[in-house]
Parts: C-alpha cells; structure tokens; sequence
C-alpha cells in the first residue's frame, strides 16, 4: 500500500522563525523517520508529503495515495488540526484518524467538554475568560486550574496554572490571554491520580491499549504536568501501567467518550481523579503523539508489551478497515441531539 504522511516539522518552522515554544505542537524529525521506518517494514511505501501547503500542492498536481496516515497539526485558528482531513475529503482520499469535526471540537477544550456533559460523560466543571471582565462571573471554588483552551501539547501549562486565589487567577488569565490570543478555560482542580488512556481502533472495534499513570516526584513545583515537565519526563516522572479499580473504570470512561465523540484508528483519553477517587475526563487528543520514545501512547504500548510497529500497524488496518465498512459512513461516533 502506498501511504502519504502529512506532518509539520517542528525544524522547519524553527528555521522559518518561530521559537521552540511556538512549534512545541510539531514533530521531530526522528518521529517521521520512525514512522516510515515502521511502514516499511510493514510492507508498506511511506511517501513523505509534509505540510497542509505541500499537500494542497500534490492534490492540484493530480497525485493520490491509497491512504494518507496524517499527523499534522498545521497552524493559523482553532481549525487548524481540521484543515487536513478536509483538504483530503474534498479529494476523497482516505486518511488515518479523526475527521475535521472531530479534530476541531477536540482543539477546543470548552466546546468539547460541553459535549461530554451532554452525553453524562464526568468532566470538571469550568468556566470561559475571553476578557479579563468575565472574571467576575466565573464561580467556582477554589483551588483552579487555568490554561489556554484552544492549545495542545501541554502549552500554557506551568506551576502557575494551579491558583489558589481570585488574584492568582487574574494574574494567570492575563498571561494566557496576552501570550496566546484565546480563551482561558478555568477548571475546579481535580487533586486525584491522573491517567492517560490510550485507545486504538474505531467504533465498537475500539479498545484499550493501556492506563498509563503518570506520578510527579516530589522535586516538580505544585505537582503539575506542565509543558516543561513533559520535555523532561524520564528525570521527574514516574510513568507505570495501572491495572486496579480505579483503572478499569477509567477505561470505561475514556472509551464512552472515545467513541461518542467519534474518534478513529487511535488517541488517547487523558483523566483525572477528583477528591472522591471519581474518574473525570480532561480532555481527549485525536492526533496522538507518536515519537517511540518520549509520546504517551508509545510509551503505553512499550509498558504493555505492544511493540511501536505493531501500533502502526493496527492504526493503518483500522483506517483500512472503515474504507472496506464504507469510509464516512462507517464513523462510528455517538450523534449528540
């Protein structure tokens, strides 16, 4: 099969002038090498096409793929991890993972946490600060978590995402709202065990892979998993597969809310536990990271004897598998009315 593997190098952008923070979303070189090195020994011809830009540039030229296996998370609003798996619908090409509704809802962190709530799937309860003015209406107690609610790979996450007081929280949302130009979303601090939860396959094929615990030792400042912790997690984490109570009804949560809100081929379901040891959804990523050394689902597979080709492998049969159920129509997602 030839496959075409849509990615942002976080090199390229460096190069182009943003800073490392700025390009934290996007993937090393190693990640991409690893991937066509994966498919090829799978069998498989790994075609690298890059960007959204080179992508829409190969389209209009007439190429297409058998698959496109596509982790870009392109730039420019809260579309962007969307624009992709849209340039490749309008082309009915099939591709790996989630569709442009799904990657959109899942990037804004208070759109889809209102999902969730409607489906009775537990998340904690928030708030949204556009301005500094809706401060004034956000009511929960406090402790508060605060971060950039259109943001993924942990950007905007610190020590001081964690505010104990309404002048902490001002402080914070001000930074947010400067540094990043989006919304806050400001939730009731869940102190309990946090999990991620990784998944693959699609529907009622979708299955648990493993619950991978993520422990702070004591040297991490307000035991936060921010976005300097995650580059430096093998010194100031402990990452371990956890198989109790707690567990297995966090597998059940992150798989209603996996195939409600219609993810494919695999992602990860990130919980945490609130005061009572109650499992409660953070927030779910549809375009998984998937460097085989440092990203969480790898590391889970690793931790559970799933091997980094066998991963790839079994993402690239159930993309395969929906196009032979009958491509879009086999989304297995729960419809929310």
């Amino acid at each position: 099969m030839r496959v075409g593997l849509t990615y942002d190098l976080r090199d390229e952008y460096v190069a182009r002038g943003w800073s490392r923070d700025e390009a934290a979303e996007f993937d090393s070189a190693d990640t991409i090498d690893a991937l066509v090195a994966a498919m090829g020994r799978l069998g498989h011809e790994a075609d690298r096409i890059g960007s959204a830009d080179a992508l829409a540039r190969r389209l209009l030229d007439g190429e297409r793929w058998d698959l496109v296996f596509n982790i870009a998370e392109s730039f420019g609003g809260v579309g962007r991890e969307a624009l992709v798996p849209a340039l490749l619908d309008y082309y009915a090409v099939p591709y790996t993972f989630a569709d442009p509704l799904v990657c959109a809802l899942t990037l804004d962190k208070a759109m889809c946490k209102r999902a969730l709530r409607d489906m009775g799937i537990p998340t904690p309860d928030f708030e949204v600060v556009k301005v500094l003015g809706d401060l004034q209406a956000v009511g929960l107690a406090f402790p508060v978590f605060a971060k950039p609610a259109q943001e993924g790979s942990s950007k905007g996450i610190s020590s001081a995402s964690l505010c104990r007081t309404p002048e902490q929280l001002a402080d914070r949302c001000r930074t947010l709202l400067d540094q990043f130009s989006q919304p806050v979303l400001v939730e009731r601090y869940l102190p309990g065990r946090e999990v991620t939860v990784s998944i693959v396959g699609t529907g009622d094929r979708a299955r648990v892979l493993g619950v991978m615990e993520i422990t702070l030792r004591e040297t991490v400042a307000e035991r936060v998993y921010s976005y300097d912790v995650k580059q430096d997690w093998e010194d100031v984490c402990i990452l371990t597969l956890a198989a109790d109570e707690f567990a297995r009804a966090c597998e059940g949560v992150a798989l209603q809310a996996y195939r409600g809100l219609g993810l494919q081929d695999a992602g990860r379901v990130d919980i945490r536990a609130d005061e009572h040891g109650r499992p409660m959804v953070i927030e779910l990523n549809p375009l998984p990271g998937l460097n085989p050394d440092n990203s969480d689902l790898p590391i889970t597979c690793r931790l559970a004897g799933f091997g980094y080709d066998e991963l790839i492998g079994a993402i690239l049969d159930s993309a395969a598998e929906r196009q032979t159920r009958g491509g879009k129509a086999a989304r297995a997602g729960t419809c929310v009315s």
